[in-house]
C-alpha cells in the first residue's frame, strides 16, 4: 500500500534529509547510522515504514543493505567506526531490520543468539558504560534498549517465545514500582515518560504500553494494566495526541504536536487487539 496522499508531504520532508549527514541514507560519510537524529540512518527507515511505505521500496531496501553492512561477525552490529560496540547498537539496528521485515532472517538469528547469550541474569541489557558513576541503581539493565530489544525479538520466527525474554519483561515491570532512574544510563520514568511521545523513539509510556502489549505474561500483570490505564487516560476523544515530539517534526502530519494522530491511534487500538490476542507482526 502506498503512502496515503496526506502523508506524502511529510514523507517527502524526511527523504529531504537523506544526505543531511554527509552520505547517503541518512548516514555519515564514515558510516555513522545513529548520527544526526531525529533523521538518523536507523530513525528515518522507522518513520517511513510507520508512514505507509513498503519495506521493498528501493529507497529502504537500499538503507537495509547499508545496516547489513555494519553486522560483524559475531552478530553484532558496529555503528560508529571506532570505539567499543554497545549492546543498544546491536538492538537498534536489529530492531530496524526487523522493522523492514527481515526478523526472519538467519543473518539476524545470529544477533539475537549472541543478544540472548550476553543478557543480564535478572533480565534485560546494558552497556558496561558508567558515564553517571557506579551506584546500586546501576546493577539494573538499562530499560529503553531492553525494551526495544523486546520490540525486536518479536518478530523472530526463531527466538519470539525464548524464556528468557520473561526475564526482560519482568525487570520492565519492576521499573513501573522502582520508577526511580536505573541503569548505567539512568532511564527513570517520571513527567517526561508519562508525556505521550510519537514516533517511538525513546523510552516513553506510549512505547512501553505498545511493546509489553505483545508478552502475555505482562498483559495479566497488574503494574502493566496500570501503565495501560495512565496511557489510556490522556486520550483525547479516543485518539492519541503525541505531547512530546522531536522539534523539527512537530509540525508534520502524522505526529502534529498537540494534535490527534490517526497512525499513533491505530498504534494504540492494535494495543487493545493485543489484550484478546498477541500478533508477532505489525
Amino acid at each position: 500500500m502506498p503512502i496515503p496522499a496526506r502523508y506524502q508531504a511529510d514523507a517527502q520532508a524526511i527523504i529531504a534529509y537523506r544526505h543531511q549527514n554527509g552520505a547517503d541514507y541518512w548516514a555519515t560519510p564514515d558510516g555513522r547510522l545513529l548520527k544526526g537524529g531525529p533523521f538518523s540512518t536507523l530513525e528515518c527507515v522507522s518513520y517511513l515504514l510507520e508512514l505507509g511505505m513498503e519495506p521493498d521500496d528501493p529507497l529502504l531496501r537500499g538503507a537495509a543493505a547499508l545496516i547489513w553492512q555494519a553486522q560483524r561477525p559475531d552478530g553484532r552490529f558496529r555503528l560508529s567506526p571506532s570505539g567499543a560496540i554497545y549492546p543498544c547498537h546491536t538492538i537498534h539496528a536489529a530492531h530496524a531490520l526487523c522493522l523492514l521485515g527481515q526478523g526472519g532472517d538467519p543473518r539476524l538469528g545470529k544477533t539475537f543468539r549472541h543478544l540472548l547469550d550476553i543478557q543480564m541474569a535478572e533480565g534485560g541489557w546494558r552497556c558496561n558504560k558508567f558515564s553517571f558513576g557506579r551506584g546500586p541503581e546501576t546493577q539494573y539493565a538499562n530499560p529503553h534498549p531492553t525494551l526495544t530489544a523486546l520490540d525486536a525479538f518479536r518478530f523472530s520466527p526463531q527466538w519470539a517465545g525464548a524464556p528468557a525474554l520473561e526475564g526482560a519483561v519482568a525487570l520492565l515491570l519492576k521499573h513501573w514500582r522502582i520508577r526511580i532512574p536505573i541503569g548505567p544510563c539512568h532511564y527513570g520514568i517520571g513527567s517526561r515518560f508519562m508525556s505521550v511521545e510519537y514516533p517511538f523513539r525513546n523510552y516513553n509510556l506510549f512505547y512501553y504500553v505498545y511493546v509489553l502489549s505483545f508478552y502475555p505474561s505482562a498483559r495479566r500483570d497488574e503494574r502493566f494494566l496500570e501503565a495501560l490505564e495512565a496511557l489510556t487516560n490522556t486520550l483525547e476523544q479516543g485518539q492519541i495526541v503525541p505531547r512530546r515530539v522531536p522539534r523539527q517534526m512537530a509540525d508534520m502530519a502524522f505526529c502534529r504536536q498537540g494534535q490527534p494522530s490517526a497512525l499513533a491511534t491505530q498504534r494504540y487500538r492494535q494495543i487493545l487487539d493485543n489484550m484478546t490476542q498477541c500478533p508477532r507482526t505489525v
